[in-house]
């Protein structure tokens, strides 16, 4: 099967037997092996995900943009009504991987317990129940990472149970189970302990460019799905002197997102079926802006127009302004910036709209993330430090280094037509007579 431009092809083959009668009012998903490999079939005709994570409803702009598919992490959460975001989705021509919360060891769920697991697998059968039937259902994610810090394989006998059971009550729609990396070892733990598990799916950021290599290395030739991907991740980049991650601009996202699609997700033609980037929201994870393709006030950044594309074969008719530098005292986010206490330092930011659209521009200062959390465990948002900013006009700002301290810098430029940039610095304040 031809690819458009960029595009990823999501088709799976799998036959989900059960002895529960198939409503013929259903579409069935089925992964099916083809003489082209392996293939994503919804209603019996093939299926291609153009495809985003996505735990609050922004199903209409997500559709305009071209995307046809969503992935959630749980259908039990407090800011989200799960019917609700089903009957958007559907309205609007988007189907939905639904994820499965399963509570991972590494958050104190014992494997070994079999009264827990039992509650765990009856909670599951309950929201398994209330949704199998929605026509936007696309197939289900039990669990989300189980293996992240993981030490008992049990867990996968506790996945096996829930696909068994989904196959029992849902002949519709295929299991999987997502996994942080490609890690051979769980993958051959899944396979044996949890063969009801339809395929597999990674989660892979700056490590996605080396997946090929370790498919080759490993020969791992089923189908399989990646259900994130997205910008390098805090834990692959460059961190400063004092072991801060530092972070890619708005801009040089975009363009991991581009060579992502076309130098791997594209050439798994055949085994890759299917993709969903990560994350059309935004959340604190080290920093406000790390992972969303959404701002925090909900503009889109300029990974969305590479999705537009990728989606569509066409450019979105506005563009999103691109990011050309930001510079502290001089220096960028590579150069470990090191400021005094006491002193003024200027701050410029570049950026390029090439629609001419006119530009407002907002400047923050934040203490640096503490969080030792991983996994995309939730964080607290971090507040701005007023004191810090001595003023703000337009792209450029001027810095007062207050107090000793770990601090980042944030700049962010908004056209008129829902679009953002932004850019980050962190730096290091110190007294004058420290070395």
């Amino acid at each position: 099967m031809r690819y458009l431009p960029g595009l990823i092809i999501l088709t799976f083959i799998v036959s989900c037997t059960s002895d529960a009668e198939t409503d013929p009012a259903q579409p069935r998903v089925e992964v099916m092996k083809t003489d082209a490999g392996y293939r994503l079939f919804r209603d019996g005709k093939p299926y291609v995900v153009r495809g985003a994570g996505m735990g609050r409803d922004d199903i209409a702009r997500f559709a305009r943009h071209g995307g046809n598919s969503i992935r959630t992490w749980s259908t039990v959460n407090d800011y989200q009504d799960t019917k609700a975001l089903l009957d958007e989705a559907h309205a609007h021509g988007v189907t939905v991987a639904l994820g499965l919360s399963m509570t991972a060891e590494r958050h104190g769920f014992d494997y070994d317990d079999p009264d827990a697991v039992a509650a765990q697998l009856a909670s599951v059968r309950e929201e398994v129940l209330k949704y199998k039937d929605h026509p936007a259902v696309l197939f289900w994610l039990v669990g989300n990472e189980l293996n992240h810090s993981y030490t008992n394989p049990a867990v996968w006998d506790a996945v096996n149970n829930v696909a068994e059971m989904i196959h029992e009550l849902d002949p519709n729609h295929p299991v999987t189970t997502p996994i942080s990396g490609f890690k051979p070892d769980v993958i051959a733990e899944i396979q044996s302990r949890a063969p009801a598990v339809d395929f597999i799916s990674f989660q892979v950021y700056g490590s996605l460019f080396g997946l090929p290599d370790k498919i080759a290395e490993t020969g791992f030739d089923q189908p399989f799905m990646v259900t994130e991907w997205g910008t390098i991740g805090y834990w692959e980049m460059d961190k400063t002197d004092w072991g801060t991650p530092t972070e890619l601009t708005s801009t040089e996202k975009a363009n991991i997102f581009m060579r992502a699609n076309n130098e791997v997700l594209s050439t798994f033609d055949g085994q890759l079926i299917g993709s969903y980037a990560f994350l059309w929201g935004q959340k604190q994870e080290r920093t406000p802006t790390w992972f969303g393709l959404l701002t925090e006030s909900g503009e889109v950044t300029e990974a969305v127009d590479v999705l537009h594309y990728l989606w569509t074969g066409s450019w979105p008719d506005n563009r999103t302004p691109r990011v050309e530098s930001l510079l502290l005292d001089g220096r960028n986010y590579r150069q470990s910036v090191v400021l005094t206490t006491g002193e003024s330092y200027g701050a410029v930011f570049e950026v390029v709209d090439h629609d001419g659209d006119p530009l407002t521009y907002h400047w923050e200062v934040k203490p640096e993330s503490e969080s030792q959390k991983s996994g995309g465990d939730r964080e607290e948002r971090l507040p701005n430090l007023e004191e810090f900013l001595v003023s703000a006009n337009g792209p450029t700002a001027n810095i007062r280094a207050v107090a000793p301290g770990r601090y980042r810098l944030f700049a962010y430029t908004f056209d008129d037509n829902g679009h953002a940039a932004h850019a980050n610095i962190p730096f290091l304040v110190r007294e004058t007579s420290e070395p």
